[in-house]
C-alpha cells in the first residue's frame, strides 16, 4: 500500500472503486450491525428464558459487537437496585474500564454480553441510569448521556439502549491529552477555525479570530502560519467546552479539563512545508484534522498533506470550511470529490459525511476502531454552523493507545525528544517536545546530546511545564516543557535528545533504510543528497549507496545507505523515515545503524544546572 501512497503526490484525481462495507451514499453503517440468521438464532437460544415474557427476538435482531475483556467499553443489560455486593462488585468494574481508557469509559445500557440490543422500558433506563450516576460518583467520574435510542421489538413496551460516557473528574491534572496537527492548503481557513474553537466566539468573516494564534508580525499582516503554534480546547468531567471565553488563563483551562485537546497549527503554504512535515513527525500527533475550502476545493497541498499524514500513517479527518461562501450545490461537489480522493487505491478510505449528533458520536467510536474510517464535517467559522457536531466529537474521540502500552512506557528509561528551545527572562533556557518514554520529575539528573563529535552533557531539570501550566510529573507520551537554568543554550539544537544517565544511546552518521520513492523526476541514485526527517530529526544526508540498483524511478523499493552532512544524531532501528527534496519524496523506515565507535558523556559538569 505505501508504494500507492505516491498516487497522492502526483496530479489526476485517480478513480478508484469503493471500498467494502460503504452504502450507496458513501457512508458506513451507525455502528449496529444485523448478525446473520444463524448467529441470532443461536443466541436467542441462550436469552429465551428471561426475555419469553415481554421480548420476541426476531432473525433482524441488530447487534454489536461483542463485549471485549479489554478496552473502555462496558455492556450492562440494566442496573436497577443492585445488592451492596453486586454494587462494589460494579465500581471496581467501572474503575478497570476507565483505567483502560485512561479516564474515559463508555457505557451501553440496555445491551447484552453477546452485542444483542434488548433494550430496557423507560423505567428500568431510569433506574439504571441513577444506579450509574451513583457509581460513577463513588469512583470520582461524571457521566453523560451521548444518545438514546428506542429498539424496534415486537414487544408491548417500547425499549431503549443508551449510550453513556464516563469521565474521571480530573486529578493532579491527570487529564486525558490527545494531540491534533492541523493540515490543509493556504487560506483554507485552519487558524480561523482554531480561534472559533478555543476562543469560544466566532470569526467575523475578516480573520479576527486567527489573530491570538501568530506568533509573528509577518504572519499576521499576511494571514499566513510559518511556524508552528499549539491551541489547546479542553472538555470537563460533563463534557462541557473549557476555553478562553470567561475570561480563563491555560492555568484554568487545565485545572478544569478532564480530557484536553491539543491542536498543532501547521503552514498550509508550500513554502513552509518542511516546518509542516518536522509538525508531524517530530510532535508524534494522535490525529490530523485536514482542513479544505469548501469554495477553492482540493487545491494547492491539500493532497500533499494527506498523502504525507497517511505515508506517517497518522489517523485523518476531514473539515470543510466556509460553507457560508458557497451554495449548498458548490459544498456537495467538493464532499464528491474528497469522496473520489479518499475511494482511490492509493488511500482505500472510507468517507463518513457526519450531518447529526448521533453521526458525530458514530464517527468518534468507529474513527478510533477503524484506520479505514474517515469522518467528513462541513462547517462555518462565520455563521457557526455545524461547529458543534466537531466539538461533540472531539469529546467523544477515544484514545488511540490503552493505559497498558503506557505503562510500558513509562517502565522504561527516560527518553525526552528536544523540538524547541527559548530562552526566558528570570527562567533561563527552556526546551520544548515530548516525553517518549519513561518518566520525568523536576530535580532529575540526564544527559543530552548528541553533539557535533557525538557526546553527551549533564543537565538537571528544573520547573516543568504542560499547556502552560506547572506540573510535578511527566509521563511517557505527554509533551511539556523543561527548565534546564543557566545551561548553555548554544550547545543545544533540535533534534537533540534528553535521556537517563544509564542509557546507552546509539549515536550514527551512516543508516541503512528500507525506502519507497514516492515521486521523483528523473532517477535517483548514489550521491544524491536529500532532506530527511526521522522523528524530530531533520538534517540534510547523502545517499551513500543503493543496494541491489544501480538508480531508482518513482514507486520502486529498495534499502538505502544515508549518511548525514552536519553531525551524528541518535536513531532507533524501525523508526519512520520522511524524505524531500523539491518534488522529490520518499517514506520507508530505518533497518539499520551504523553507530560511532566511540562514544561517551561528556566530563563537562553544567554550574547549578
Amino acid at each position: 500500500m505505501d508504494a500507492r501512497v505516491s498516487e497522492l503526490f502526483c496530479s489526476g484525481n485517480g478513480h478508484g472503486a469503493a471500498s467494502q462495507g460503504v452504502a450507496s451514499n458513501g457512508k458506513p453503517g451507525n455502528g449496529y450491525s444485523v448478525a446473520p440468521k444463524k448467529a441470532c438464532v443461536k443466541n436467542n437460544k441462550k436469552s429465551k428464558g428471561r426475555y419469553s415474557r415481554n421480548f420476541k427476538p426476531s432473525n433482524n435482531t441488530p447487534y454489536l459487537p461483542p463485549e471485549a475483556e479489554e478496552g473502555n467499553i462496558e455492556y450492562k443489560l440494566k442496573l436497577v437496585n443492585p445488592t451492596q455486593y453486586r454494587f462494589e462488585h460494579l465500581a471496581t468494574q467501572m474503575k478497570w474500564r476507565l483505567q483502560e481508557g485512561r479516564g474515559e469509559a463508555v457505557y451501553q445500557i440496555g445491551v447484552e454480553d453477546n452485542g444483542m440490543l434488548v433494550g430496557l422500558s423507560e423505567e428500568d433506563m431510569r433506574a439504571s441510569l441513577k444506579t450509574l450516576h451513583k457509581l460513577a460518583e463513588k469512583v470520582g467520574a461524571d457521566i453523560t448521556v451521548l444518545r438514546e435510542r428506542e429498539v424496534d421489538y415486537d414487544s408491548d413496551v417500547p425499549r431503549k439502549i443508551s449510550e453513556v460516557l464516563i469521565r474521571k473528574v480530573p486529578d493532579d491534572q491527570q487529564f486525558l491529552d490527545l494531540r491534533v496537527a492541523v493540515l490543509g492548503n493556504v487560506d483554507s481557513g485552519k487558524s480561523t477555525l482554531l480561534g472559533v474553537l478555543t476562543q469560544g466566539e466566532l470569526d467575523n468573516g475578516r480573520g479576527r479570530a486567527r489573530l491570538n494564534l501568530f506568533r509573528h508580525l509577518h504572519e499576521i499582516q499576511t494571514g499566513r502560519t510559518s511556524s508552528i503554534s499549539f491551541e489547546i480546547l479542553g472538555f470537563n468531567s460533563k463534557g462541557e467546552v473549557v476555553n478562553y471565553s470567561e475570561s480563563r488563563t491555560a492555568e484554568e483551562i487545565c485545572e478544569c479539563a478532564s480530557k484536553m485537546i491539543t491542536f498543532i497549527d501547521l503552514a498550509g503554504h508550500h513554502k513552509y512545508l518542511k516546518t509542516t512535515i518536522f509538525g508531524l513527525t517530530s510532535y508524534c500527533p494522535d490525529f490530523a484534522m485536514l482542513v479544505v475550502s469548501a469554495n477553492t476545493g482540493i487545491a494547492g497541498t491539500t493532497r500533499e498533506h494527506l498523502g504525507i499524514a497517511m505515508a506517517l500513517k497518522v489517523p485523518i479527518f476531514i473539515v470543510i470550511s466556509k460553507v457560508d461562501l458557497c451554495t449548498r450545490a458548490t459544498v456537495e461537489r467538493t464532499v464528491r470529490q474528497l469522496e473520489r480522493v479518499l475511494k482511490q487505491p492509493g488511500c482505500n478510505k472510507v468517507p463518513m459525511v457526519v450531518g447529526s449528533t448521533d453521526d458525530a458520536v458514530t464517527a468518534a467510536q468507529q474513527f478510533a476502531q477503524s484506520p479505514n474510517i474517515t469522518p467528513i464535517f462541513t462547517l462555518s467559522s462565520v455563521s457557526g454552523e455545524s461547529l458543534d457536531l466537531l466539538k461533540v466529537f472531539f469529546n467523544t474521540i477515544p484514545p488511540l493507545s490503552n493505559s497498558k502500552e503506557q505503562e510500558e512506557l513509562m517502565q522504561q528509561l527516560t527518553e525526552f525528544q528536544v523540538d524547541e528551545i527559548y530562552t526566558v527572562p528570570e527562567v533561563g533556557t527552556v526546551v520544548g517536545g515530548t516525553l517518549y518514554s519513561g518518566i520525568c520529575r523536576e530535580g532529575d539528573h540526564l544527559v543530552v546530546g548528541p553533539t557535533d563529535s557525538g557526546q553527551f552533557h549533564q543537565l538537571t531539570i528544573g520547573s516543568i511545564q504542560r499547556n502552560r501550566s506547572a506540573c510535578r510529573v511527566l509521563r511517557a507520551g505527554q509533551a511539556a516543557t523543561l527548565a534546564l537554568g543557566n545551561f548553555d543554550r548554544s550547545l543545544l539544537r533540535k533534534g537533540m535528545v534528553m535521556v537517563s544517565p544509564e542509557m546507552d544511546p546509539t549515536i550514527c552518521w551512516m543508516f541503512e533504510a528500507e525506502i519507497v520513492l514516492l515521486f521523483h523526476a528523473k532517477t535517483f541514485h548514489k550521491g544524491f543528497q536529500v532532506t530527511v526527517h526521522i522523528g524530530n530529526v531533520r538534517q540534510t544526508a547523502t545517499v551513500e549507496a543503493v543496494y541491489g540498483k544501480e538508480e531508482l524511478r518513482t514507486g520502486e523499493k529498495a534499502v538505502v545507505l544515508f549518511k548525514f552532512i552536519k553531525h551524528p544524531e541518535y536513531l532507533k532501528v524501525g523508526a519512520k523515515v520522511l524524505f524531500r527534496e523539491g518534488v522529490t519524496k520518499g517514506i520507508g523506515h530505518v533497518t539499520k545503524l551504523q553507530p560511532i565507535a566511540q562514544y561517551g558523556p561528556s566530563q563537562r559538569e553544567d554550574d547549578e544546572a
